[in-house]
């Protein structure tokens, strides 16, 4: 009996791990409301003064620069614009995932 209850458990923990990670990559996926300081193209990159983003662990708000995952993205705004943005925390730094002009 002991040893059939072994592969039970860890599937358990297994599921139990995936729904963690999915609900902190959920977290993470929350908009944050900002304004475009900066926009540097030749680095793909942008600099956004925004409230606290609780999904990236910022509790204060702050100015930032962020990688962009796709540099398209900084043709759509521009320095002033006020935007709604997702991002994630990589080995690498903060990357935007998605950003749209605030309505």
């Amino acid at each position: 009996m002991e040893r059939a209850m072994k592969p039970i458990i860890r599937a358990t923990a297994a599921f139990a791990l995936t729904l963690g990670l999915t609900a902190s990559a959920l977290a993470q996926a929350a908009s944050i409301n900002g304004e475009v300081k900066k926009i540097d193209e030749t680095t793909g990159k942008i600099t956004l003064k925004h409230g606290p983003a609780k999904g990236l662990g910022m509790d204060e708000p702050m100015t930032m620069v962020y990688r962009v995952r796709d540099p398209a993205m900084l043709k759509q705004v521009k320095v002033g614009d006020k935007v709604s943005f997702e991002a994630e925390e990589a080995a690498s730094g903060y990357t935007v995932t998605k950003m749209e002009k605030a309505k």
